[in-house]
């Protein structure tokens, strides 16, 4: 049985954001190594991945759900239109605010990013058990949760 670990919890905690943000880094990189193919960079694949998970939103939408600035993801916003990706829809709820909707193709091109990146990550979780993946997400959730009230803009 392991000993545990004399270390005060905010000092283990610590340990998390040291290794989040190299990983977060090599995973961006990663993605743009491989996206060549859809031509697309990490800020335009996150955006069409929060489209894909919750159907359209507006730009603040998507900043405030990625902790991202409103200018960035309209510049990536725009970058996936230009590419054909989204569209920009009358927003009956809000005039100047546009809903921004997958296209067929923006489907297609993120499905066939997340279906590399999946294929990629089956390679990694071989000794990871669903404990383990539940208490990562367990203490990053707490971890974002506890930033909530950081402003991005």
């Amino acid at each position: 049985m392991r000993e545990p670990d004399p270390r005060p919890v905010t000092d283990r905690l610590a340990e998390v954001f040291d290794l989040v943000g190299p990983l977060y880094r090599r995973a961006q990189r990663k993605v743009e190594q491989d996206a060549p193919i859809e031509g697309l960079s990490v800020g335009v694949r996150a955006v069409l991945n929060l489209l894909r998970e919750h159907g359209p939103m507006t730009v603040p939408q998507m900043g405030r759900a990625q902790a991202l600035s409103r200018q960035f993801v309209q510049r990536m916003t725009n970058d996936a239109a230009g590419l054909g990706l989204v569209t920009f829809e009358p927003n009956p709820a809000h005039k100047r605010s546009s809903l921004i909707r997958l296209t067929e193709e923006g489907e297609r091109a993120i499905g066939a990013v997340l279906d590399r990146e999946r294929a990629v990550l089956r390679r990694i979780g071989g000794d990871l058990t669903e404990a383990d993946i539940d208490a990562c997400l367990r203490v990053l959730s707490r971890l974002l949760h506890l930033l909530d009230d950081v402003d991005v803009d």
